[in-house]
């Protein structure tokens, strides 16, 4: 007994050595980022001891663009910014050159060629999630008849859908270039602004199609370009989705239950699907957009009474085209081209122009206002 004890105490001791260094050797406190401070500033967090250097990145912010970060204790770097507006907001880290997302933040908003991690800061009445009944939102995977492999949209359906029988008129909503059909759902807060709108009766229950605007995830640096993706998109809506969506959902028929809206390239492309299928959307908005072509006083003299049959069968049961864009935004002058072309043409224009730039911030407000407009008697 006395010499089994004897060889067994130095494996005991061994043992409690062990498990002293592993006490010793626990890992660092996990990382906390992003915090959305009480005063609507923000802090952001990454641990990494060995970088020279880091930088938060986050262009929908507005002052912020690019900041860099102070190392602290552990080899954890920070910034606070702000106060922002409530809103959601894209952001990623440039560590030694390479930019990555928040490891410590499980919330992303996928680009189409890229992901970024994604920050909400509350205080909106228009897009928080709010206790308010709420639809659901459906990723959908298709088949393209054009020779696009497998397709993907996102789809919201309005509170109670599931356990009704109705059927409901249907929004086309786009992106932007560069992004995704998962952007509206994610940084642009579509599902929240439909559901809280519905619920203060300001906006009809309607089903709302998100779908890719890309061909593929080489986006603008395809052969075509955006011109390709604007045509592209405008066929596709034509001979997958619409058909497709009025088979899965029960969605109502003709042009007086049918929207088609977009941001940017999206905007572009909703105006492509009206010409290339006149009659047969009753709504069409345009964020931020117009009709590329109007470059100049030349094209712009030009391009109605070259597309003046177009224009006119177009206009046909189209009961309202509603245009919004910022006084900063680079396609202002497009814009507002556009709007003189279409207006000239009797087309039931409705405009707007407001503050802000290119950015999330302005087209989640004027989804909210579009949305206001539709499928009323």
């Amino acid at each position: 007994m006395t010499g089994g004890f004897a060889v067994r105490w130095p494996l005991l001791l061994l043992g409690l050595a062990i498990c002293g260094a592993e006490v010793q050797a626990q890992p660092p406190a996990p990382v906390v980022s992003p915090t959305v401070n009480d005063d609507r500033t923000v802090t952001f967090r990454l641990r990494a001891p060995g970088a020279e250097g880091v930088a938060l990145i986050c262009g929908d912010m507005p002052g912020v663009g690019r900041r860099e970060m102070d190392r602290g204790e552990g080899g954890v770097w920070s910034v606070t910014v702000g106060p922002v507006p409530a809103g959601a907001y894209r952001y990623e880290f440039q560590v030694g050159g390479v930019k990555v997302i928040d490891p410590a933040n499980p919330l992303t908003s996928a680009a189409n060629a890229t992901t970024f991690s994604l920050v909400v800061v509350p205080g909106s009445s228009l897009f928080d999630t709010r206790d308010v009944p709420h639809g659901a939102v459906a990723r959908v995977e298709y088949p393209s008849s054009l020779g696009l492999g497998w397709r993907r949209a996102h789809v919201y359906t309005p509170p109670g859908y599931e356990a009704g029988r109705r059927s409901y008129p249907v929004l086309f909503l786009l992106h932007g270039a560069t992004d995704s059909d998962e952007s509206w759902v994610t940084v642009g807060r579509a599902g929240a602004i439909l559901d809280n709108l519905i619920a203060a009766d300001l906006a009809r229950p309607m089903i709302v199609v998100m779908p890719n605007g890309h061909r593929s995830q080489r986006g603008l640096a395809a052969p075509g370009g955006l011109d390709n993706d604007v045509d592209n998109l405008a066929r596709e809506v034509e001979v997958d989705l619409l058909p497709l969506v009025e088979a899965r959902y029960r969605v109502r028929s003709g042009a007086a239950n049918r929207a088609v809206a977009g941001l940017s390239m999206g905007g572009a492309q909703s105006l492509q699907v009206a010409l290339t299928q006149p009659g047969q959307w009753g709504y069409v908005g345009v964020f931020s957009s117009g009709i590329f072509a109007l470059r100049d006083d030349e094209q712009s003299a030009a391009w109605p009474a070259a597309n003046a049959a177009r224009l006119a069968a177009a206009r046909r049961n189209m009961k309202v085209c509603w245009f919004a864009i910022g006084t900063d935004d680079f396609l202002l002058d497009i814009s507002r081209r556009t709007v003189t072309a279409l207006r000239d043409a009797d087309w039931p224009l409705q405009s707007t122009e407001t503050g802000g730039g290119h950015v999330w911030m302005v087209w989640r407000e004027y989804l909210a206002e579009f949305v206001q407009l539709l499928f009323k008697p």
